[in-house]
């Protein structure tokens, strides 16, 4: 296998080899990753969501680009090249990490989006993927700062995580590291029924799935989550209301507002929560809205992430 030698990159920015290929179910496939690279895959503390970049061929069986002795202006120099050449960069949460040292293997799992017209170059790749195949992976590595990683709950006391079948793998990965004594609940919208998965998590915690089988995107998630808080449903957000680069957590907002709010305005019953909201950015930022703007949650307790936008093709 060929590698991209750039280990003076405070990151990991190498060719990784696809070892296994799993359909997890109609809209879900798992890929295993190896690569000596991946060797100094990791970071300080548990990964919970920690976001990967991943950049595949233009098409199928194009080369890849070579970061061979790239150096910190090697996303400018990317960008720089045509789209034939550069490929297309998504971004992916770590599922799971198998074996060490040079054994290492990095799990994966891909929502495919077949036969709903959303299906980007990730999804396809992954849709067809066989073992030998290759992408360019970035990533955070051991020991140096890199940051991806959202799931931030602090000493809160109960928590809240919500996702369509985008932000599954997420939460299923924060789920799984979870402390043992750990209370809240889990909402998960996913396409089908068949979608539905095992998931480990504490005793304390409900994960919660919603399989639409043709109900509307997002429709279900709403709902639900807002009936777990015990308030009303709530009119979807406008479509010129929301942000497609919708990303607001305790300390990070898109849109420049500041983050602190007023601890005092928020209900009692919300005051030890923490929120994990992320998907359709429409449906997130409807969400964010109830939450925050209705609601008088602390926006210190919140993280919400639009990790796509229906209709609207992501930028690499």
């Amino acid at each position: 296998m060929t590698l991209t030698a750039t280990h003076s990159l405070p990151l990991i920015l190498d060719e990784v080899e696809v070892v296994r290929v799993s359909r997890l179910s109609p809209s879900f496939a798992r890929v295993e990753f190896a690569g000596p690279g991946l060797a100094d895959f990791g970071v300080d503390g548990p990964l919970f969501d920690q976001r990967i970049k991943l950049i595949f061929p233009h098409t199928p069986g194009a080369a890849l680009p070579s970061f061979a002795g790239a150096d910190e202006s090697w996303f400018a120099t990317w960008l720089d090249r045509p789209v034939e050449e550069r490929g297309h960069m998504r971004t992916y949460t770590v599922r799971d990490v198998l074996g060490s040292g040079v054994d290492t293997r990095l799990v994966v799992d891909f929502a495919l989006h077949e036969g709903d017209g959303e299906s980007g170059p990730g999804a396809s790749w992954a849709a067809a993927a066989r073992a030998g195949d290759r992408l360019v992976l970035m990533g955070p590595r051991r020991g140096l700062p890199y940051g991806g990683i959202e799931f931030t709950p602090g000493e809160a006391g109960r928590l809240l995580l919500a996702g369509d079948e985008t932000a599954v793998p997420a939460a299923c990965a924060i789920l799984g590291q979870l402390p043992e004594d750990a209370r809240g609940a889990a909402f998960l919208e996913v396409p089908y029924a068949a979608d539905v998965q095992a998931v480990r998590h504490p005793a304390g915690v409900e994960v919660v799935w919603l399989p639409r089988d043709g109900a509307p995107l997002g429709s279900l998630l709403g709902a639900a989550v807002l009936d777990h808080l015990g308030v009303p449903p709530v009119e979807p957000v406008a479509d010129d209301e929301v942000d497609p680069d919708l990303w607001e957590t305790p300390t990070y907002s898109s849109s420049g507002e500041a983050v602190a709010a007023d601890p005092a305005e928020a209900p009692h019953f919300l005051a030890d929560c923490y929120a994990w909201i992320a998907g359709e950015s429409k449906v997130v930022t409807t969400l964010r809205r109830a939450l925050v703007k209705e609601l008088g949650m602390d926006r210190r307790q919140v993280a919400f992430m639009g990790y796509w936008r229906q209709g609207v093709a992501m930028r690499s």
